[in-house]
């Protein structure tokens, strides 16, 4: 089967409901699946003890606090009894569908990582995994009323063991660390599935209070900026456009757009540039000039919105 290993927060308030969800998700998947939780956060060592789950206190981490790939992945890999090893983000739920997809991928017998997009959800209680009903209710819940992330948000990967060697330190629950896994991957030659279409991984909604300084601490960090100078600047930041293959219906399709991705990402960054240069020089000085006429006539910001807002949330890979 799978050993799925994950980094929690600490277990406190809403992020507790939301992570002991999600790891009671992962254990109904099959009766052989391996749960290895990472680090010492409060409240792992009880769950584990709990649920039967292994534990692993230490990790490395950076100067600020963040658990570091390179210690995470290679440990896993060393500890984990499966040959399949899955990280998942701890706010995750996975389902049977998550299963099936496994088995199509590892089918291939040789090295994979599979990944996919996520589906935002708000659940604020502990689900109750003994009704039958919760899944498919989900499900429905997920695909009707929640948000699918665009290629760039990506929650899960699942890979064979070896896999990633020699991998830098970058922060885990920082930016910039899973579109490095993805590029890694393809760098390597190994296959890189996409199963969005077949997975519905639902990510339970939260806000970011385990920071200090919040979603800005998280985002717009050092470590950040930093993962971005250690993962080797864009061209070794890839998302599910990069894949070259696209699981659907229980069949691996290869993709042949993945060879698009990476100039439609220099296109992207372009003209966000030129559109920040129209706005400095032409947009804004424009605006001024005619303001005092706009407002004599009644047009005011208040009553015309010239442009949409950006989605909550927005990364700089949606542009």
């Amino acid at each position: 089967m799978i050993s799925i290993f994950a980094m929690p927060k600490p277990f406190h308030g809403h992020i507790e409901i939301i992570q002991r969800n999600a790891i009671q998700s992962w254990t109904r998947l099959d009766p052989g699946v391996e749960i290895i939780l990472f680090g010492d956060e409060p409240g792992t060592a009880a769950v584990c003890s709990e649920f039967g789950l292994r534990h692993e206190p230490q990790v490395g981490r950076s100067e600020f606090g963040a658990p570091l790939l390179n210690t995470v992945f290679e440990s896993a890999q060393h500890v984990a009894r499966h040959n399949l090893l899955a990280y998942v983000n701890c706010d995750i739920l996975l389902f049977q569908d998550f299963r099936s997809a496994l088995r199509t991928a590892a089918a291939r017998r040789r090295q994979f990582l599979m990944v996919g997009r996520r589906w935002d959800l708000d659940i604020t209680t502990p689900l109750d995994f003994s009704d039958p009903s919760v899944e498919v209710s989900l499900h429905d819940r997920a695909t009707r009323n929640g948000l699918r992330r665009a290629e760039m948000w990506i929650d899960y990967f699942v890979f064979s063991r070896n896999l990633y060697r020699d991998l830098p330190a970058l922060a885990i629950g920082r930016r910039y660390w899973d579109n490095w896994l993805i590029w890694k991957a393809r760098d390597i030659h190994a296959d890189v599935v996409d199963a969005t279409p077949s997975v519905v991984a639902i990510h339970q909604n939260h806000d970011y209070a385990h920071h200090p300084q919040g979603e800005k601490g998280v985002l717009h960090s050092p470590e950040s900026e930093r993962n971005f100078r250690i993962a080797g600047g864009w061209k070794h930041l890839f998302t599910l456009k990069d894949v070259n293959y696209l699981l659907c219906h229980d069949a691996l399709q290869p993709r042949r757009s993945y060879c698009l991705a990476p100039t439609g990402r220099r296109f992207s960054r372009g003209w966000e540039k030129v559109r920040g240069v129209t706005r400095v020089h032409f947009w804004h000085p424009l605006l001024n000039a005619t303001r005092p006429l706009r407002h004599a006539v009644g047009l005011r910001q208040e009553k015309v919105r010239l442009s949409k807002k950006k989605p909550v949330g927005g990364h700089e890979f949606d542009r």
